[in-house]
C-alpha cells in the first residue's frame, strides 16, 4: 500500500480457524434459542402473534460465520467491512477475544460498540425493520480494523424461510414497506453487495 495514499480498503483475509465440531453444534444450538426468544419478544412488543413472526422464519435457518481481522499499521486507510446493513431478520455477534471494532451509523455519524467480554451484540435485519414496518430498524455498520491487536469475531445470521413472503404486518398500519418474495428478496440483497441501507430503502414505498 502507497504510504500516500489517503484511500480507504479493504483488507483481504484468508485464515483458517478450527473449532471442533461438537462445540460449534452446540454453540449455533443455543444461539438459535436466543433468537427464538428474542423474535418472541418483539412479536409481544409490537402486538402480532408470536407464531406468525416465528413462521417466517420457520426452523430458523441459521448461517454462522467466522470474521478474523488481522492488525494493521495503517488503521486509519483501510475497513475490516464496508458498511452495510444485514439481509436478514437478526444478527447475533460475539467477540470472541474482546476487541472492539464494530461501529453502527446513527444520525450520519458512526460510534463504536464496546466488546463485552462475553456478550451478544443483536443487530437487527432488513427482513425485521420490513416485518415491524420500520418499528424496528435494520442497524447500518462496519468493521475497523486496530493498529496493535486482532480481533476474531463471531456471527451468526437468522434468516428467513424459503419459500416465504416478506412484508409488513398488517396490524401495524399502513405499509411502508414492498411486500416481495423471500427468494427474490435474498437475490436482491446479494445482487446490492455491501452498499449501506441501499437495497432496503429501494424496497420502500
Amino acid at each position: 500500500m502507497n504510504r500516500n495514499d489517503s484511500s480507504i480498503f479493504l483488507i483481504p483475509v484468508a485464515v483458517l480457524i478450527l473449532i471442533p465440531r461438537d462445540t460449534l453444534d452446540k454453540y449455533t444450538t443455543e444461539l438459535a434459542s436466543v433468537a427464538e426468544q428474542l423474535f418472541r419478544f418483539m412479536a409481544k412488543d409490537l402486538g402480532i402473534d408470536q407464531e406468525a413472526l416465528l413462521g417466517t422464519f420457520k426452523g430458523l435457518p441459521q448461517c454462522v460465520r467466522i470474521n478474523y481481522y488481522p492488525p494493521c499499521r495503517q488503521a486509519g486507510k483501510v475497513l475490516g467491512l464496508s458498511p452495510h446493513t444485514d439481509g436478514v431478520g437478526m444478527t447475533l455477534l460475539l467477540h470472541a477475544n474482546d476487541v472492539q471494532g464494530l461501529q453502527v451509523r446513527k444520525d450520519g455519524e458512526w460510534f463504536s460498540v464496546d466488546a463485552l467480554p462475553g456478550a451478544l451484540v443483536v443487530n437487527i435485519g432488513d427482513v425485521l425493520e420490513i416485518l415491524s414496518n420500520g418499528k424496528y430498524r435494520s442497524i447500518e455498520h462496519r468493521a475497523v480494523v486496530n493498529p496493535d491487536k486482532e480481533r476474531i469475531t463471531i456471527a451468526a445470521f437468522h434468516s428467513v424461510h424459503l419459500p416465504c413472503t416478506i412484508g409488513p404486518f398488517q396490524q401495524l398500519g399502513d405499509a411502508r414497506y414492498k411486500t416481495v418474495d423471500g427468494l427474490d428478496f435474498t437475490k436482491g440483497y446479494f445482487a446490492a453487495k455491501l452498499e449501506g441501507r441501499r437495497y432496503l430503502e429501494s424496497l420502500k414505498l
